[in-house]
């Protein structure tokens, strides 16, 4: 099986900064596309930021210029660096992989989620 774990959330001021990471593990042959996304109550959930296993990366509007997504390949864990952060990034931050788990199955893999609190 697959596992994901986030941590690295937590209340913080406006303005200030959190580094989320969330580490696979579990049988897992490579890792391809790495994810997060985030949940507010009472919203559905979002796409934040994507990266590939090359490096490519890709942000939604809201959070360009602020949130760097980054991965070490090496111990199977992307990073989600969030600056300048805004109430409106309140939510609960989720990582996603697509995981190679056999030469014939793709697992998409979800973690527990951690929660982002920013306060005014």
């Amino acid at each position: 099986q697959v596992q994901l774990v986030e941590s690295g959330g937590g209340l913080v001021q406006a303005g200030g900064s959190l580094r989320l990471s969330c580490a696979a593990s579990g049988s897992i042959f490579s890792v391809n596309d790495m994810r997060w996304y985030r949940q507010a109550p009472g919203k559905q959930r979002d796409f934040v930021a994507t990266i590939t296993s090359g490096g490519s990366t890709n942000y939604a509007d809201s959070v360009k210029g602020r949130f760097t997504i980054s991965r070490d390949n090496a111990k199977n864990t992307v990073y989600l660096q969030m600056n300048s952060l805004k109430p409106e990034d309140t939510a609960v931050y989720y990582c996603n992989a697509e995981t190679v788990v056999t030469s014939r199955a793709l697992l998409d893999a979800w973690g527990q989620g951690t929660l982002v609190t920013v306060s005014s």
